[in-house]
């Protein structure tokens, strides 16, 4: 049966994942909120690398929220084409361009429940945003953040609501940020999906996967 770690042993990996990945950071490049909300969204269904790659270019154009309503929903798409779901992306990416515009004075709001009115931005989206630009607490769990920390038994959850309900309980609140960043690059170096590396971790000692699945 499914279980989570103590809060001493959540401690203990955390320090763990720290000495690991003392350079653990948002990877979407950025230079500002507006620029890190585009490449959140865009970076759904995605990888940072391929985003980086299409805001690299985009972003010397396209600088703010009017520069990008300058573009209909087709040149755009043209433009992202390489990302996964560019068409929707495009048309909520111009949507929310006019909000900020209109409504928010061409500045990113810096609340949750505001970013999450935006078209096509979700809980995880909004978190990442404000965490990264905002420099507040808050967890964003992406598909890397969801598999480890079940995986791992820093939560015990099915759905990524449930997810970040368990990280919030079982990790202070003052480390959200930092273990965001420390358990998507575990995902991204180490857990992957399909074939976990687990005799290169460092986490083996406690992860309940590999006590269940591999140490047998």
């Amino acid at each position: 049966m499914k279980k989570t770690l103590s809060n001493n042993k959540i401690k203990e990996v955390l320090e763990i994942l720290e000495a690991t990945y003392p350079d653990a950071t948002c990877e979407l490049n950025h230079t500002n909120p507006f620029e890190l909300l585009i490449a959140t969204l865009l970076s759904a269904q995605s990888t940072d690398k391929r985003v980086n790659i299409v805001t690299g270019e985009l972003f010397k154009q396209y600088k703010a929220p009017e520069d990008f309503l300058k573009l209909t929903e087709e040149q755009l798409a043209e433009k992202i084409r390489s990302i996964g779901f560019y068409r929707t992306k495009s048309k909520n990416i111009l949507k929310l361009c006019d909000m900020l515009v209109n409504e928010y004075g061409s500045n990113v709001p810096s609340n949750r429940e505001e970013l999450m009115k935006l078209p096509g931005v979700g809980r995880k989206t909004a978190n990442v945003v404000i965490s990264n630009a905002f420099g507040q607490n808050a967890i964003a769990v992406d598909t890397h953040v969801f598999r480890v920390s079940n995986r791992i038994g820093l939560a015990n959850s099915d759905n990524v609501h449930d997810t970040e309900e368990d990280l919030m309980k079982n990790i202070e609140e003052n480390q959200w940020s930092r273990a965001h960043h420390l358990i998507i690059f575990h995902g991204r170096r180490i857990c992957k999906a399909r074939k976990p590396m687990c005799h290169e971790c460092p986490l083996t000692d406690y992860c309940l996967y590999y006590k269940e699945n591999v140490e047998k």
